[in-house]
């Protein structure tokens, strides 16, 4: 069983025979570091599980990157509002290492119902999850100190910390890479 069969069997209430139809319609697929998966301005056509590796979305105001999340193995990659709507992604992906993933192309993607009549159902759960996780983070920017932020941040993610550029950490977490580093410093101290 893949990663992505996992993901898919312990996250929704699927069938085995299911997860197999749906997993069939991603293929494996690769990018190299610095290679964008998607770039501020186009429409997004795929949805992608990351099976290893790092990407970071982000967007560039100014001479300023804000970075929106950084992706690691076990999360999907995508602009959903992008794929769904039609429209151009606000975000850039671009991979921090080299990326292994399964893709699905949005024409398979819309066709999944064809497969798997539960589908919506299902659909409806995984964007109700994505909703959950985007609430969590908007909740910390507004309610936790910095100090706090850092600290819930780093215990669900201590391997991003040796693996990707620590000014993208802090772009994440809202915070100037000055304040970071001495937050970080007072937390491991």
């Amino acid at each position: 069983m893949t990663q992505l069969e996992q993901y898919i069997n312990s996250n929704f209430t699927v069938t085995g025979e299911e997860v197999s139809k749906i997993a069939s319609m991603f293929q494996p697929d690769t990018l190299r570091k610095g290679d964008f998966y998607i770039k501020n301005g186009e429409a997004c056509d795929k949805l992608s599980f990351v099976q290893s590796g790092f990407l970071r979305s982000y967007a560039t105001l100014g001479d300023k990157d804000i970075t929106q999340w950084i992706f690691s193995k076990g999360y999907f990659i995508g602009d959903m509002p992008s794929l769904t709507f039609n429209v151009p992604s606000r975000w850039s992906i671009q991979a921090l290492t080299d990326i292994e993933l399964f893709t699905i192309q949005k024409s398979d993607y819309n066709r999944i119902v064809e497969t798997v009549p539960r589908w919506p159902e299902i659909e409806k759960h995984f964007l109700i999850s994505c909703f959950r996780i985007m609430e969590n983070r908007i909740f910390a920017h507004l309610s936790m100190p910095a100090e706090e932020r850092y600290a819930v941040f780093y215990e669900h993610n201590k391997e991003l910390f040796n693996q990707v550029p620590l000014q993208y950490i802090a772009s994440l977490l809202g915070m100037t890479p000055e304040t970071f580093s001495r937050v970080r410093r007072r937390q491991h101290s």
